[in-house]
C-alpha cells in the first residue's frame, strides 16, 4: 500500500509571526493546502505576491479523492509549473463507454481533434497532485519567491475589517493572530471559514449515497471510463470504473439513500460487493474506502469584503463529471491576476465583482450539468426510470438517443458570456473563441500557443498589423504575431479566424479572450484593455 499518506510534507515549524508583539500583516493568506489552495498560492508567488498558506494538516490527503483532471486545468497547472509531472505520472484517457445491464450502449471520445499539447483527461490520485504542488512550492522557495506553507496551523476564527482580515490560528505551541490584506478561503466543502462567518450554501442535496473504493489489482480493463446503469453486480443501481497509476482502480458503487454509512465502509461489506463486480478469481487489496452524498450547491456570493472563497468552499457538485477540482482551479486562475492588479493599484477593487460574476456563472453551469447528470443516474420516480431506461435501450442502435445519455457531463472550460470585462465582438469568427472564451491551444511548429501567451495581457494578431507593445492604464500589452501562412495544419485559422481573413485578439492573463476584431484599431483596443481591468 502507498505510504505517501503518512509522510509530513510541510511539518510544523514555529514562525516568527508567533512571537511578534502585535499581529503581523501579510499580503495574502490562503487557508487550505489542497489542490485549490496550493494552486492559488503558487499563482500569487509566481507573480511576486507574498503569500502564506495555513493548513491544519501537514500531509497529503488520504485516498484518491479527486482523480480526473481535464485538459484546461492541466494547461493552467502547466503555467503554474506542475502540469507536466502530473501528466507524466497520470493515466491518460479520452474514451468513455456506457453499459446498460451487460450491454455496451454508447461510446464517446472527449478529444476527437488533434493539435493540443495536453490530453482530454488524466486520472491521478489527489495525494500525488498535492505532492507535486508542494514540490513546486519548494522550488519557488529555493528561487526566492515569497511563499510559505505552515502545517498544523488551524484557523479558529476569522474577522473581516474592511481593509484587511484577521485570523486566530492554533498550533502545537499555542495560538497567535495573523492579519491579511486578503484572505482566500480554500478550506473545502465543509469550510470552517464559511461557518465562522455565518455563511451557507443554496442548492440541493440529493438523496443517494455512493461507495468509493480504491482497489489495488492487476486487471485487463482498458484505460477508459466505464459506467454501468443497472449492472448485474449492483442491480437497480449504477457503477463507475477508472484506472489510476500504480495498479490502483477507482470503483464507485451506488448504494441508495437509506443506508448505515459506517457499516457499508467496513471491509467485510465492501469486499463482497467488489467480488460480485470483479469475480471471485480476481485478487485485490483495498487501499481506501469512503462514502459520499451528492450535493449541488453554492454560496450566494463568493466574496465577503477581504475574504474570498474558491473551490469546494464556494461551490459543490456531484463527482460525476469531474467538475469539482477542475472548476476550483479555474476559480483561482480567474482570481489571482485580478487581485494582483488591485494590489498594484492598477485596477479598482470593483474588478473583483467580475470574479463573482464569472465564477458564479461557471458554478451555475456546473451545478446545472451536475444536477441533470444526477437526475439521470438516480431517477426519482418510476416513470423517470422507465424513460431513462428507454433512452439507454435506444442509444444502442439509434444515434439520436446518444446525446440524451447522461452518465456525467464531463468538465469543460467555462466561457464567460455576458461578462462585464468583455468587449463587443467585432469579428465574424468561430464561436469557440468569442469574447469570454478560453483560448484553445494550437500547434506552432515545435511549440504550442498557450505557453507563448503565459500569464500576461497579450495582443494576438493573425495576419494583421499592430504595435509590438501597448501601454494603457498601467498595463503593458505585448504583441504575439502569427500568420496562417505558417500554419500547415490550418488549426490556427480554423480555431481563431473561421472564414475571416485576419483577426486581432486581446487575451487576458488567464488566457480568456477579452476582445476580438478583424483589424487593429488603437482607440478600440485601448478601450478594451480598460474594460478588461474594470476601468471602462
Amino acid at each position: 500500500m502507498n505510504k505517501i499518506f503518512e509522510i509530513p510534507l510541510y511539518a510544523y515549524e514555529r514562525s516568527p509571526d508567533q512571537d511578534a508583539d502585535t499581529p503581523v500583516r501579510r499580503k495574502v493568506v490562503v487557508v487550505g493546502a489542497g489542490p485549490i489552495g496550493l494552486g492559488a498560492a503558487i499563482d500569487f508567488a509566481q507573480q511576486g505576491i507574498e503569500v502564506v498558506i495555513l493548513d491544519d494538516n501537514d500531509k497529503v490527503s488520504f485516498g484518491s479523492r479527486a482523480v480526473c483532471y481535464a485538459k484546461r486545468p492541466l494547461e493552467i497547472l502547466d503555467r503554474l509549473g506542475c502540469g507536466k509531472p502530473m501528466v507524466d505520472k497520470g493515466v491518460e484517457w479520452n474514451i468513455g463507454k456506457v453499459f446498460f445491464d451487460e450491454r455496451q450502449v454508447y461510446q464517446f471520445d472527449l478529444l476527437p481533434e488533434g493539435g493540443h499539447e495536453f490530453p482530454a483527461f488524466i486520472n491521478l490520485q489527489q495525494y500525488y497532485f498535492e505532492e507535486y504542488m508542494v514540490n513546486r512550492v519548494r522550488e519557488l522557495q529555493a528561487e526566492g519567491a515569497p511563499i510559505e506553507i505552515r502545517g498544523r496551523n488551524k484557523v479558529l476564527k476569522v474577522e473581516e475589517h474592511g481593509d484587511h482580515a484577521s485570523v486566530l490560528v492554533d498550533t502545537p505551541e499555542g495560538q497567535y493572530t495573523l492579519e491579511a490584506d486578503w484572505l482566500v478561503a480554500c478550506d473545502g466543502a465543509t469550510s470552517p471559514i464559511r461557518a465562522m462567518m455565518g455563511l451557507d450554501f443554496v442548492g440541493r442535496i440529493f438523496e443517494d449515497n455512493f461507495l468509493i473504493a480504491d482497489v489495488i489489482m492487476d486487471a485487463e480493463f482498458p484505460t477508459e471510463r466505464w459506467f454501468w446503469f443497472d449492472p448485474p453486480f449492483n442491480k437497480g443501481q449504477s457503477a463507475l470504473l477508472h484506472k489510476q497509476p500504480d495498479g490502483v482502480w477507482r470503483i464507485d458503487l451506488q448504494l441508495g439513500w437509506d443506508i448505515d454509512k459506517e457499516e457499508e465502509k467496513k471491509p467485510e461489506n465492501v469486499i463482497p460487493r467488489l467480488k460480485a463486480m470483479l469475480g471471485d478469481d480476481v485478487q485485490f487489496e483495498l487501499e481506501w474506502v469512503s462514502i459520499y452524498t451528492f450535493q449541488c450547491r453554492r454560496m450566494e456570493t463568493f466574496r465577503q469584503g477581504r475574504v474570498i472563497f474558491a473551490g469546494d468552499a464556494a461551490h459543490q457538485v456531484s463527482p460525476f463529471g469531474a467538475r469539482g477540482a477542475n472548476s476550483g482551479l479555474q476559480d483561482t486562475d480567474n482570481l489571482c491576476w485580478k487581485l494582483k492588479l488591485i494590489m498594484d493599484g492598477t485596477a479598482p477593487e470593483s474588478l473583483l465583482d467580475s470574479y463573482d460574476y464569472e465564477r458564479i456563472h461557471g458554478a451555475d453551469e456546473n451545478i446545472m450539468n451536475s444536477s441533470r447528470s444526477t437526475d439521470f443516474i438516480t431517477p426519482k420516480s418510476e416513470m423517470s426510470r422507465v424513460l431513462r431506461d428507454a433512452v439507454l435501450d435506444l442509444s444502442e442502435v439509434h444515434a439520436f438517443a446518444r446525446p440524451l445519455v447522461n452518465s456525467g457531463r464531463l468538465s469543460v472550460p467555462c466561457t464567460y458570456d455576458g461578462s462585464p470585462l468583455n468587449s463587443a465582438d467585432a469579428l465574424d469568427g468561430p464561436a469557440r473563441t468569442r469574447p469570454g472564451s478560453p483560448c484553445p491551444d494550437v500547434p506552432l511548429g515545435d511549440d504550442f500557443l498557450l505557453p507563448k501567451l503565459g500569464d500576461k495581457f497579450t495582443l494576438l494578431t493573425i495576419d494583421a498589423d499592430a504595435p509590438d507593445e501597448i501601454e494603457e492604464s498601467g498595463i503593458t500589452v505585448t504583441r504575439l504575431a502569427l500568420s496562417t501562412k505558417n500554419d500547415p495544419s490550418q488549426m490556427l485559422k480554423e480555431r481563431f479566424l473561421g472564414g475571416a481573413e485576419a483577426g486581432v485578439y486581446l487575451i487576458r492573463p488567464d488566457q480568456h479572450v477579452a476582445a476580438r476584431r478583424p483589424s487593429y484599431d488603437d482607440n478600440l483596443i485601448r478601450a478594451a484593455i480598460r474594460r478588461a481591468i474594470g476601468k471602462e
